[in-house]
Order: structure tokens, then sequence, then C-alpha cells
């Protein structure tokens, strides 16, 4: 059986995916992420990485990941400290995050990945890797937690190259902080 590839977004109403924490981009509205966490919210983040056996990232993710998490403990940092990590980069030449490893080429690489002995994969963020997987037909399931809000402008997950892409429903729920789930799946 084949392992899925997960996308996973914060996500404004205006389709913003960009500096949801607030320090990784120059966005004049980062960390409009951070008034918006609730333990369900948080539970829902600890279960989703709990299904999962690996993490694939883009190479700003990545660096931003490898900068903060190794330093920290808990229910979310101990499974990402531990787990499997494949980032995706030309430039990258080593890393020393424990369990990391380098892909070069979204198409071969992570097709082969992806075909390989394992659990589903989960990506956080990456908005360049997202859209090369999207292209090359690799994304199984998108989760977007959509955040009541609009930034007014910034990276969004899909181009305006007006490209018609269809997604089947699968879950969504509701958070009483306004947040809502949304889980998708690709149509062919």
């Amino acid at each position: 059986m084949m392992r899925k590839i997960i996308v996973t977004e914060f996500i404004t109403l205006d389709g913003v995916i960009e500096a949801p924490g607030g320090k990784e981009t120059a966005h004049p509205h980062g960390g409009w992420q951070v008034g918006y966490g609730s333990p369900e919210t948080g539970q829902y983040k600890i279960d989703e990485l709990a299904s999962v056996d690996s993490l694939l990232l883009g190479k700003t993710t990545f660096d931003v990941f490898a900068e903060y998490w190794p330093g920290q403990t808990g229910a979310f940092a101990d499974p990402i400290n531990r787990i499997p990590k494949y980032v995706v980069s030309r430039s990258l030449q080593k890393t020393d995050w424990n369990n990391s490893h380098i892909l070069r080429d979204v198409a071969k690489d992570v097709a082969a990945l992806k075909n390989s002995g394992g659990g589903d994969i989960l990506v956080y963020g990456s908005a360049t890797l997202v859209k090369a997987l999207l292209q090359q037909g690799l994304v199984d399931e998108l989760r977007l937690m959509v955040h009541p809000l609009s930034v007014g402008g910034g990276l969004r997950l899909f181009d305006d190259n007006r490209e018609l892409k269809k997604f089947r429903l699968k879950h969504s729920h509701a958070f009483d902080n306004g947040v809502l789930i949304l889980e998708y799946q690709p149509v062919s």
C-alpha cells in the first residue's frame, strides 16, 4: 500500500498561509494564528502528528523547525524530534537535526518516498514545496485550519494561474474559537 502525503496548513479567509507564527516572514500581520490557540485545536494538531510516521518539509520551513524544535520537549515536540524528517532542497548539504534526510528532486525523490514502506507523511507549511507536490499530483489529502480573519495579502497556497483543481470534502469541524478544519482529498 502506498503512503499518503498529507498537507496541513494554517490559512486565513483570504487564502494567506504566510507568517502564521509571526517571525517567519516580514508580513505586516505576522502572528495572526497565535490568538486562536485552544486546547481543542492543539489536540487536533497533536492527533494529526500522531497519525503519521514522518514529516516532509521545504527548506525554509525545515530551517525554522530545525532551529526551534530540537530544544523543545512535550506531546508535540517529542514526536517531531523522533520521527524521520525529509527536507526537499537542492542547496542544503547536511543537517544535524535528529533523523533528518535531504531529498533533491520533488518528482523523483518524493514519489520514491511515497512508494516506500511506512506510514503516512505529513507536510507542514512549506508553500513552495506544496505547490510543486500539487503540480506533480503527489498530494493525497489537504487539511486546512481556516482562521476567521483576513490579512489583505501574502503568500497563498494556490497561485493565480487559472488551473482548475477539484477536491472532495472528507471531514469538517468547527471549533468554538471560530477556527474551521476542512479536510479535502483531490479528485482526479
